[in-house]
C-alpha cells in the first residue's frame, strides 16, 4: 500500500478516537476549541476511512481474476477475526458493567446480528449501531464487499461501472423497505466509489507528484470541513475526504520510505476497534475515583497503541496469514478421484 495512505489512514483513525473521546467523557459538551473541533469534525475520520476502503480496494484487485466468493473469503479473514473478538469483548463489558455504562444495553439477538455485519436497532436506543458501536462502518465495508464481487464476472474496464450502478440500485431498492434497510440509503456509502475514481486516475497516471499544490488542496479541503455540516456527508464532508486522499497520493514521494508512518497505518483497523473498549474503561476510572479527564487520555492513547499493535501483530498479519494458507490449501486440493 503507498505510505501516503497509510499515513492518512492512521490520521482518520485517531482523530475518530479524540471523536469518542469528547463522546464518551463529555457527552460532546466541549469546553475549548481543540474540543470543540474534534466533537464537531472527528467523525470525518470515517469518511477518510471510506474513500481509502475504495482506492485499495480497486488498486489491489486490478490486473486479477478471481471466483467472487475467493474475494468474499478473503476479506472476511481480513476483516472478522479482530471485529469479532473486540465485539465480544464488548459484550462481556455491558455483561459486566452495563449498568455504570452511559446508554448502553445488550441482548442476544442484536449481539448475533452484530456479529453478521446486520444492522439493527441497538438495545440502548440510540439507533442502528451494533454492539461494538464503531463496527456500524463494517457493514458498510463488507455491504460495499459484497457488492464488488460483482467485478470478477466482468471485463476489468466496466468494473468501475458494475460497481456504481449495483452500489446505486441496491442502496435505493434496501431504502424502499424502511427498518433496518434504511441504514444502507445513507449517501456515505457512495464515498466508495470516490476512492475508486482516484484509482482510476491513479492507473492511467493522472496524478502528478507535487507537494505544494496537493497541500494546498488539504488545507482548502479542511478548512470547508471545518465550516461545512455533515448533513449532506457525501458533499460536504465525502468530496473533500476524497480530494484530500488524492493530493496525499499526489506527495506520496514524500512519504515514501517511511517505516513509522507504514507501522501507524498497519494497526489502524485494530485502533479503530479497540479504542472504545479502552476509553470506556478509563471513563469508568475516571468516574470511580475523580481523575482527570485528559490525564486519563493521556495513558488511554500508549495503551490503545499499544494493544493495537499486538492485536496487528498476532490477529491481523499472523493469524490472518494462518488461515488464508489454511483455505488456500484446502481450495487448492484438487478433488478425488473416483476408484473405477
Amino acid at each position: 500500500m503507498l505510505i501516503s495512505l497509510q499515513a492518512l489512514r492512521a490520521l482518520a483513525a485517531w482523530m475518530v478516537v479524540c471523536h469518542h473521546f469528547m463522546q464518551i467523557f463529555f457527552d460532546f459538551h466541549a469546553s475549548g476549541p481543540i474540543g470543540q473541533f474534534f466533537t464537531d469534525r472527528g467523525a470525518v475520520g470515517v469518511d477518510l476511512f471510506f474513500v481509502i476502503s475504495g482506492l485499495v480496494i480497486f488498486l489491489s484487485t486490478q490486473d486479477k481474476d478471481m471466483p467472487a466468493g475467493r474475494f468474499l473469503l478473503n476479506r472476511a479473514i481480513r476483516i472478522i477475526p479482530a471485529y469479532w473478538l473486540y465485539t465480544v469483548l464488548m459484550g462481556l463489558m455491558l455483561v459486566g458493567m452495563g449498568d455504570w455504562l452511559p446508554h448502553s444495553a445488550i441482548d442476544l439477538p442484536h449481539f448475533v446480528l452484530s456479529l453478521l455485519f446486520i444492522p439493527s436497532e441497538n438495545p440502548g436506543g440510540y439507533g442502528l449501531y451494533p454492539t461494538l458501536n464503531v463496527g456500524w462502518t463494517l457493514n458498510y465495508e463488507m455491504f460495499f464487499y459484497l457488492l464488488f464481487s460483482l467485478v470478477f464476472t466482468v471485463p476489468q474496464r466496466y468494473r468501475p461501472l458494475i460497481v456504481a450502478a449495483a452500489l446505486f440500485a441496491v442502496s435505493q431498492v434496501l431504502g424502499q423497505y424502511g427498518g433496518a434497510s434504511r441504514f444502507y440509503q445513507n449517501n456515505i456509502i457512495y464515498e466508495f466509489l470516490l476512492g475508486i475514481g482516484i484509482g482510476v486516475l491513479y492507473r492511467r497516471g493522472l496524478i502528478k507528484q507535487a507537494l505544494w499544490v496537493p497541500l494546498l488542496v488539504v488545507g482548502v479541503c479542511a478548512v470547508v470541513i471545518y465550516y461545512l455540516p455533515p448533513s449532506n456527508r457525501l458533499l460536504n464532508w465525502g468530496v473533500p475526504s476524497a480530494m484530500i486522499v488524492l493530493a496525499c497520493v499526489a506527495m506520496e514521494p514524500w512519504f515514501k520510505g517511511s517505516r513509522w508512518l507504514k507501522s501507524l497505518g498497519d494497526c489502524s483497523y485494530s485502533v479503530y476497534l479497540v479504542h472504545v473498549l479502552v476509553l470506556y474503561g478509563g471513563w469508568l476510572a475516571s468516574q470511580r475515583w475523580q481523575l482527570n479527564p485528559y490525564a486519563v487520555f493521556a495513558v488511554c492513547v500508549p495503551l490503545i497503541a499499544a494493544i493495537s499493535w499486538c492485536s496487528y501483530v498476532w490477529i491481523e498479519k499472523r493469524l490472518y496469514q494462518r488461515v488464508k494458507a489454511w483455505t488456500d490449501a484446502r481450495l487448492a486440493r484438487p478433488a478425488s478421484t473416483p476408484i473405477a
